[in-house]
């Protein structure tokens, strides 16, 4: 899990203090119009998406390389969406590193804008998921309000009770390596026995001079 590094959380503080300030309560008008918190959203589903769906009926999918897929009803279809949000043809050669601003500047033009279909948190098209909007919102005033009051977030891996095998070493062009805590998948993909984090009160660190 990559950490929420000191300049990625000062752009979203800026933008929060521009957008909403320190005090009051996000409303929707708020949150529709912060596109730098919108890019670190995106960029985090994009890295850490989840979910398969079955077929009601059965269906017959196109193949452009050959006869098209026959699929039965009730079959489970897995497609990794966590690894095609990683695939550098599809989102560049740096399409490993966590970097919202993807989805603001020119790569957003020449990667996502012609291929929308590249990016499927929520699945797309007619059977795009219904609560989009619900968790963009939700996770947008969670975010807010987290960091209305605090600050200075890090990993807490003294007390994290599943991490990755030491041997999983980083090996260059793969994720292997890559992630400081263990996945895991039932319905959607969560962190392992859940993610432990260090974080100060934002009186405490203008108290201590830190800020």
């Amino acid at each position: 899990m990559f950490d929420l590094t000191f300049w990625i959380c000062a752009r979203l503080k800026s933008e929060i203090s521009e957008k909403v300030g320190f005090s009051r309560r996000p409303a929707y008008e708020d949150t529709r119009d912060m596109k730098y918190l919108r890019a670190f959203l995106n960029e985090t589903l994009r890295l850490y998406p989840s979910v398969c769906r079955s077929p009601k009926k059965d269906a017959t999918l196109p193949n452009k390389n050959g006869k098209p897929w026959y699929i039965s009803a009730g079959t489970r279809c897995f497609y990794s969406v966590f690894l095609m949000h990683r695939r550098e043809d599809l989102w560049g050669p740096d399409a490993l590193e966590f970097d919202p601003d993807r989805f603001l500047d020119e790569r957003l033009h020449k990667y996502l804008t012609p291929n929308p279909f590249i990016f499927l948190p929520f699945n797309a098209g007619p059977r795009i998921c219904l609560g989009q909007q619900f968790a963009y919102n939700e996770a947008s005033y969670f975010l807010i309000k987290l960091l209305q009051k605090f600050d200075d977030f890090s990993l807490a891996l003294d007390v994290q009770p599943s991490l990755p095998p030491p041997e999983w070493k980083p090996e260059p062009g793969t994720t292997k390596g890559r992630d400081k805590v263990m996945l895991f998948s039932q319905l959607t993909m969560s962190v392992k026995d859940g993610l432990w984090i260090r974080m100060k009160n934002v009186n405490e660190a203008f108290q201590n001079g830190e800020k």
